[in-house]
């Protein structure tokens, strides 16, 4: 299926693939339309007259001089032997409304047994600025971030608080994000100077990419995440060996190319076509078209399953699911309903040593501690350890150099073999 369509509906964008999320985090499932005004079998739709066997509307048509086999009500009973075999409508059967079967589980959740891994919670993963990202202020429902040269306004509904600086400051924002406030909503861009252009080029841990003004308010990146990447940086980085690194739900492919870059061989999934081509476009943004990265856009937990089947084996996999999302082929994800199943199978793609997977949860009704338990149960019999808590940006202020307050974006759960 990031699928980041960590967050987007699948719908149309004025800009930019929606993160499946965006990483799409509402139509109708693939099971069955939206039965609102059709008709059902034997029933006129909503609004019409009903029509006799030929086609024409029986609207109008006189009780008196009933057309011969007529079965509506009111028919006149010396019609001749069409009338006598005329039923009414009363006595007709009702259709039997027939409610959807639940899908056959992919494949059952395996009983694991043995300890559970040693736990440290709660953690929290803080990301403070950069030169190229920096949360400037936040407060009354929006964020006012630094994106490269653009400074940006955004919903943000953990913004309790009030404002730090000034009104002038928040009216002199590049670009503005307009209309639906919720996580995966869409509306539209307001650019309070100059209109600006579709994409600009920004740079995070030696990563080119695309910053850009897509329908959801996403651009591109999730600027938290750097807590997890430069943990993974390192990790790599230690290893002294080219480690296989597997990203679910992969967006626009910045986590993918920090890894490569840093030596491991990267394998990124998304059911978005509009995502991996922006992250084939970052790719090519930075020269770096000769690193060993295998771009799929496919369903994910299809992907999982058939590599599970395989046999194949990753040192790490990052797990970034939207809360809801649609695979190439209509495959519908909901978070709280395949979160355990893919854990489970992410389990058994693991390699058995010197492993990590690492969980990133966004805009879910929750608690750190829900996927926290969860994760600790997949792993039992692993050993290692399991941390859990949220990821949160420090505001910076204007020129990066105050410590303000912390802004709470997602939750996580990482589990490492050692």
């Amino acid at each position: 299926m990031k699928d980041k369509n960590r967050r987007q509906k699948k719908g149309p964008a004025a800009t930019g693939p929606a993160r499946p999320g965006e990483r799409s985090r509402a139509s109708a499932p693939r099971t069955g339309q939206s039965r609102e005004g059709q008709s059902r079998e034997g029933q006129s739709p909503k609004g019409q007259a009903p029509k006799d066997p030929k086609g024409q509307s029986f609207k109008g048509q006189s009780r008196s001089e009933p057309k011969a086999g007529a079965t509506h009500a009111g028919a006149s009973r010396s019609s001749g032997p069409a009338s006598k075999a005329a039923v009414s409508r009363e006595m007709q059967p009702r259709p039997v409304k027939v409610e959807p079967q639940p899908a056959e589980p992919l494949r059952k959740i395996a009983a694991h047994t043995g300890e559970k891994p040693a736990e440290r919670v709660p953690v929290i993963l803080e990301t403070a600025g950069t030169n190229d990202y920096r949360l400037i202020d936040s407060g009354t429902g929006e964020k006012l971030e630094q994106y490269g040269p653009y400074r940006i306004v955004r919903p943000e509904a953990q913004a309790l608080w009030p404002r730090s600086l000034p009104a002038q400051v928040w009216d002199n924002a590049d670009a503005v994000f307009t209309g639906d406030t919720d996580e995966d909503g869409m509306g539209r861009w307001r650019f309070p100077g100059a209109a600006l252009g579709e994409t600009w080029p920004m740079r995070l841990l030696d990563t080119d990419f695309h910053g850009r003004f897509t329908a959801f308010r996403h651009v591109g990146v999730f600027p938290e995440q750097l807590a997890h990447w430069s943990w993974m940086k390192a990790r790599i980085e230690a290893a002294g060996r080219p480690l296989k690194v597997l990203n679910l739900f992969g967006y626009t492919g910045v986590a993918s190319l920090v890894a490569a870059r840093a030596g491991a061989e990267v394998t990124h999934v998304d059911a978005s076509k509009k995502a991996i081509g922006w992250a084939r476009e970052n790719q090519a943004l930075g020269r770096a078209e000769k690193l060993p990265i295998r771009w799929i856009c496919e369903d994910a937990m299809k992907f999982i399953l058939r590599e599970e089947r395989r046999g194949s084996r990753y040192d790490i996999i990052l797990a970034d699911p939207p809360k809801f999302g649609r695979g190439p082929n209509g495959e519908v994800w909901q978070l709280f309903e395949g979160l355990p199943l893919m854990l489970d199978i992410c389990r058994e793609i693991l390699a058995p040593k010197e492993s990590a997977l690492v969980l990133t949860a966004y805009s879910i009704r929750a608690s750190f501690y829900s996927i926290h338990e969860l994760v600790r149960e997949t792993m039992r019999g692993r050993g290692g350890l399991v941390e859990s808590g949220e990821l949160v940006i420090r505001e910076g202020g204007l020129d990066g150099s105050v410590r303000g307050r912390a802004l709470s974006t997602s939750l996580f759960s990482r589990w490492t073999s050692a």
